[in-house]
Formats: C-alpha cells, sequence, structure tokens
C-alpha cells in the first residue's frame, strides 16, 4: 500500500479528522492496528515511538528515546501532573551514576526536561522533553519518555491529568 493510499485510508477511519487536520498533525498520524480507546497514550518501546490514540486503529505517532536496557518498563500508568519549563532533581540511581550533577538543574538549555513534562504516577518517571534531539529513536534514558520539544508541546496540549498510559515492551 502506497502511503497515498495508507493516508486516505487513514483519513476515513478517523472520521473526517484527516481533513480537518493542521498539516503538521496530519504528517503524524498513522494507521496502528490494536484496540486502544482513544485518548490513550501508548509507548511501544521497541518502535521508540508514543502514539496518541483516536480510535479505530488510528493514532498520532510521535518518535521518542526510551530507557536503555536493564532500565526500561512497561505496564500501566497515568498522567499525574504537567509542567512548563520544569525544574529537574537528579533521581538518586541517576545521582549514583553522575555525583558530579547539582541536586537541581533550572530551566533552560541544560534541562534535561526540556520544555514541558508530563509525570506520570509510576515511580519517578516523565513523559517530557529534552536537551539532547539527538537521543531521540534511541534507547538512551533511565526510563522517562523523550520527546522533541516541539512534540511535548504538541501532545501536552492534547492531554491531561489522568490520561492513561501503557508502556508496550
Amino acid at each position: 500500500m502506497t502511503r497515498l493510499h495508507r493516508l486516505y485510508l487513514l483519513s476515513a477511519l478517523v472520521l473526517g479528522a484527516w481533513s480537518a487536520a493542521a498539516p503538521a498533525e496530519a504528517a503524524r498520524l498513522e494507521l496502528v492496528g490494536g484496540s486502544y480507546a482513544p485518548g490513550m497514550i501508548v509507548i511501544r518501546t521497541h518502535e521508540r515511538r508514543l502514539l496518541l490514540t483516536l480510535g479505530n486503529g488510528a493514532a498520532v505517532a510521535y518518535p521518542v528515546a526510551v530507557g536503555k536496557p536493564g532500565k526500561q518498563w512497561r505496564g500501566f500508568a497515568r498522567v499525574d501532573g504537567k509542567y512548563v519549563r520544569p525544574a529537574w532533581s537528579p533521581p538518586d540511581e541517576v545521582k549514583r551514576d553522575k555525583p558530579w550533577m547539582p541536586a537541581v538543574i533550572p530551566p533552560g538549555p541544560h534541562n534535561p526536561m526540556g520544555e514541558r513534562a508530563l509525570t506520570l504516577d509510576r515511580g519517578e518517571y516523565a513523559i517530557h522533553g529534552t536537551n539532547m534531539p539527538s537521543s531521540i529513536g534511541k534507547f538512551a534514558s533511565y526510563g522517562c519518555i523523550r520527546m522533541f520539544n516541539s512534540d511535548i508541546i504538541d501532545l501536552y496540549e492534547r492531554v491531561s491529568v489522568g490520561t492513561l498510559v501503557l508502556v508496550e515492551p
């Protein structure tokens, strides 16, 4: 199936959302399969992609960085906080590996959390922007999900506290 055919099929599945989508959003729409409820965040670790489900097998897809081997997790969580340009306090595990890190990194170009963060109710994990865009598409973090800053800003506007998150292997 050509990309064009796939896009036409996708538009039918999302009940006209394609025709109403802004060009940047339309480029992110994908057929993803599965029977996910609309409005869920699904992280496909092995694909290094985050999906915001729309229903009918369609989703808005974003490339992400995921946990390094041994730092990955899977299962369900919920978004329990939304933050703009958050400060970051390295978790104990990061401090053990990098004892030279400061206790708090304020917002700005050196902050690993980037422009937005969605904290999760599971451990010290978050879905957040990054100051290391070259890490996107890689197994790079301590378990957090990193996104391009433009993508986390887009996702941040689309979800609310309480959004269900599923991390798949």
